[in-house]
């Protein structure tokens, strides 16, 4: 029930103010307080004749038949002004309220039910009492979804829990009383201050966006359109610079020549042709390999020149590629430019290898840093990483001695360390297993910058032991490689025993850490076709095979004094390569007992094989190779239990490179045999104008 308001009180000059600015104060003697009104309710008096109209009120005996009286004058002066156009108008109103009531969906009794069991409107005069659920549990921290659904205005919270009267802020009146006392209050269409697209876009803190570090595309055609969303989406923001870092490797003359086609595509989308339009984009090229090259004099806006640039990249034959060094000067070059024009700055890297190892290591903070800085995004489009491993290898047949070289390139791993055996049970590794991610380098610079790393999963054709898999996103996730610094992963080491262990024991068989330990863990896979001379090779290989099942036997032992730490470990990553590599050790042993036991079978009973084939390939030698059948009974125990631990890693870890990888050790078999090699006969390097292996 509404209230009346109290009677209008005669101003007086004595009353220059007669409204309160603040609540009013407790009634003296008892008597109930006047409340406060607001200051557009009254007209102040402004003159003497004012007064005296007020003085002329007090005749009246009532005051509330003046109020009656001026109520219907009110009334009667509107409808008099109101004539037929007005009354056509409340008519068609009327009829649309009409259709709007006969269209509304009927609402849910259901619902109805509760509202009218907490807003009673027959009881509108009292409180209405409620129990709350005993299991509901009080909030104590402030979330978006709390801020949301809770209450706009200060509240008291009684002892009970309940809420008590909302307590207004004194400046929401103030305003209030202010458009009060000019007559009106204005309220705006819901959107009408709505940020639109480009302010959106200029809202996001870019110094804390982290940018994507795997974005599987199937070709550089997929690449180059999302790239040119990319930058569309930048230049809401303003003008760009872009710069593109090309790799002089031999081995990227395919990707820049496909880049140099669909470039016309990019620039297409972007609208950039004209010179006209230059202010929105402008394109610097530049190279890198042992050193750097500028190949744009400066950012230019011609297409045709940007074409010509990339066309014009020199193949650089050292084989070095200095990539944070190359990124590092690009930054700075162009940086000032940038702010002089208040152009935002992209470099998006094209190379198939992950660098200079010694560099990365060296200089990839500082990149990280540079980059942030100067607040350039980084986007890459490189090649996947081999599964815990630094290098891929390119087969590459000499033209003029028909030998067959694998060129190491630069091609991992995903990690910051290396997480996985360096050996395939005989030799240091020579596979080019997917690892699902890309070279840890290149993803922290795209992830740390706000830019993207697009990893392209075609193989190239003469990968060795290349392999084209597909991982899905959602059973990667949990895989995830740790994209953090590389002395924050160092020092967490020492806190999960486990990562450790599994460290030591890849350092202790890594062929890679010096000649001498390469020595008595790489095992000979070619043989002589002189059968002294294969004696003389298999003997002593039989004896480092002792040496080093002793050596597996030892990291193995190692490995399970650490069983307890694999059960408290977290992270399904390292709890999978625990799996993975333990499961190796005792099948490589297996393999070794093999190894010698071929050996011996060999030199008792020698093999012979045709020298010649029909295709003009000649024998070579004699080449070890594996077959599920097996020669010792030593072996069979080993054999079993590798088996067993590698079904365990592809049932706790399907669809992961852990468990096709486990599926390859297995389909590899554990017999170790001798095969015939043919190849084109083996020519000597000529003396003039011989062609050097190249450096990839």
């Amino acid at each position: 029930m509404v209230s009346r308001p109290p009677p209008l009180r005669r101003a007086t000059r004595q009353h220059a103010d007669p409204v309160a600015t603040e609540p009013a104060a407790a009634a003296e003697d008892g008597k109930e307080p006047v409340p406060a009104i607001p200051v557009g309710d009254l007209m102040m008096p402004e003159d003497d004749e004012d007064l005296a109209t007020l003085d002329e009120l007090d005749e009246l005996d009532d005051i509330d038949e003046l109020e009656d009286i001026e109520e219907h004058s009110r009334w009667l002066r509107l409808f008099q002004s109101f004539g037929s156009c007005g009354v056509s108008l409340l008519v068609h109103l009327v009829g649309l309220l009409l259709l709007a009531y006969l269209t509304v969906p009927t609402y849910d009794r259901s619902v109805a039910a509760v509202l009218e069991a907490v807003f009673d409107p027959r009881d509108e005069d009292d409180p209405v009492e409620f129990e709350l659920d005993p299991q509901i549990q009080v909030s104590t921290e402030l979330t978006p979804t709390s801020v949301l659904s809770g209450p706009s205005a200060d509240v008291e919270v009684g002892a009970a829990g309940l809420i008590g009267t909302p307590v207004l802020d004194q400046q929401v009146l103030a305003e209030m009383a202010s458009a009060a006392e000019v007559g009106q209050i204005s309220i705006d269409h819901p959107l009408a201050h709505a940020p639109g697209f480009s302010r959106l876009i200029a809202a996001v803190p870019d110094k804390e966006f982290k940018g994507d570090p795997r974005a599987i595309i199937d070709d550089y055609a997929q690449a180059m359109d999302r790239i040119a969303q990319e930058l569309m989406w930048m230049m809401e923001k303003g003008p760009l610079l872009v710069i593109w870092l090309f790799d002089q490797s031999g081995s990227m003359k395919d990707d820049q020549q496909e880049i140099h086609e669909r470039l016309n595509n990019v620039y297409l989308q972007l609208g950039m042709f004209g010179r006209n339009q230059a202010k929105y984009l402008e394109t610097s090229i530049v190279c890198f390999g042992e050193g750097y090259y500028q190949l744009t004099q400066r950012p230019t806006s011609d297409l045709e020149e940007i074409r010509a640039a990339i066309a014009a990249i020199p193949e650089d034959p050292s084989g070095k590629e200095y990539m944070c060094q190359a990124i590092i000067r690009a930054i700075s070059t162009h940086r000032d430019y940038a702010r002089r024009s208040r152009r935002q700055m992209v470099l998006i890297l094209v190379s198939d290898e992950s660098g200079e190892q010694d560099d990365n290591r060296q200089y990839i903070e500082r990149t990280v840093q540079e980059a942030k800085e100067a607040n350039c995004r980084i986007y890459v489009l490189g090649r996947e990483a081999v599964f815990g491993y630094p290098y891929a290898h390119v087969r590459w047949r000499h033209p003029q001695t028909n030998r067959v070289h694998w060129l190491p390139i630069d091609r991992g791993p995903e990690t910051a360390f290396v997480e996985q055996l360096q050996i395939d049970g005989f030799r240091r590794r020579h596979d080019a297993f997917p690892s699902g991610f890309g070279p840890y380098e290149q993803c922290r610079l795209a992830r740390e910058t706000g830019g993207i790393f697009f990893m392209l999963p075609s193989v190239e054709s003469n990968l060795v032991r290349g392999e084209k898999r597909r991982y899905e996103l959602e059973i990667m996730r949990p895989y995830r490689p740790d994209l953090g610094r590389r002395d924050e992963i160092l020092a967490e080491r020492d806190k999960y025993p486990l990562r450790s262990i599994i460290w030591q024991c890849i350092y202790d068989l890594n062929p890679h850490r010096g000649s001498e330990v390469a020595r008595q863990i790489e095992m000979r896979m070619n043989f002589s076709l002189n059968y002294d001379e294969f004696v003389r090779q298999a003997q002593a290989e039989q004896a480092k095979a002792r040496n080093y099942l002793v050596y597996l036997a030892r990291v193995q032992k190692a490995l399970e004094e650490g069983l307890h730490h694999r059960r408290q470990e977290a992270d399904p990553r390292w709890q999978a390569n625990f799996d993975l590599i333990y499961a190796q050790l005792i099948a490589y042993q297996a393999r070794i007992w093999e190894y010698g036991a071929a050996c011996e079978e060999f030199i008792r009973n020698p093999q012979t094989a045709s020298p010649t084939r029909s295709s003009g390939r000649v024998l070579q030698n004699w080449r070890i190779s594996t077959r599920k059948q097996t020669l010792t009974e030593e072996s069979k125990p080993y054999i079993e239990r590798a088996i067993e631990l590698f079904e365990v890693v592809i049932e706790n870890h399907p669809g992961t490179p852990w468990a096709q990888r486990a599926q390859w050790e297995k389909d590899r078999g554990f017999g170790v045999h001798f095969q015939p090699h043919y190849d084109l006969p083996i020519k000597p390097l000529p003396k003039e104008k011989p062609i050097p292996v190249p450096k990839l």
